[in-house]
């Protein structure tokens, strides 16, 4: 993983790079310069409005007693996209600015709702109530290896709650 984000960061850098420099051929030196500052400076207003539309939201919805899941994860992606709109370059700033615009934020919004309902289904680390960071069973780590559902008994016979997985003979 780490390796990935290593050449992630590489990929990103080098092709800010060279959108800087294409852009700069065509506009000029400080042109290139004062558009960099002035897509900042807009990324930097839209995160607040964006962020302080969505705290509004949060508390309407605590005030009424619901979970404000949508909300959450759209503080999320804005605070995702206040970070990419620091980020010197088009690039980043255009993926920030995506990100802080509604419609395309629900899209994303609705792809991370899948992927983290997936991962309760499956079982994955923490976000399900797993093992901790990083670790899901299957993965090699401690001997255990993975679980399927024929493996999970429901009877109870009064040692363990229903629904144990019995990992191996005990020394009782």
């Amino acid at each position: 993983m780490f390796g990935f984000l290593l050449l992630l960061f590489a990929v990103v850098t080098l092709t800010e790079i060279w959108l800087i420099v294409q852009v700069n051929q065509v506009l000029g030196g400080w042109e290139t310069f004062g558009l960099l500052i002035l897509d900042s400076a807009i990324g930097a207003w839209l995160v607040k409005r964006e962020g302080m539309s969505i705290l509004a939201k949060i508390q309407r919805s605590l005030g009424e007693g619901e979970l404000p899941t949508n909300a959450l994860i759209d503080g999320l992606l804005v605070l995702v996209a206040g970070a990419l709109m620091l980020t010197p370059g088009f690039l980043t700033d255009g993926l920030g600015l995506l990100l802080l615009l509604p419609p395309t934020r629900a899209i994303v919004r609705e792809i991370l709702k899948k992927r983290f309902a997936w991962r309760v289904q499956v079982g994955g680390g923490a976000f399900a109530g797993g093992f901790g960071p990083g670790f899901s069973p299957g993965s090699g780590f401690g001997g255990f290896t993975d679980v399927d559902a024929s493996d999970i008994s429901a009877e109870d016979d009064g040692n363990e709650p229903p629904g144990a997985i019995e990992l191996g003979p005990t020394s009782d």
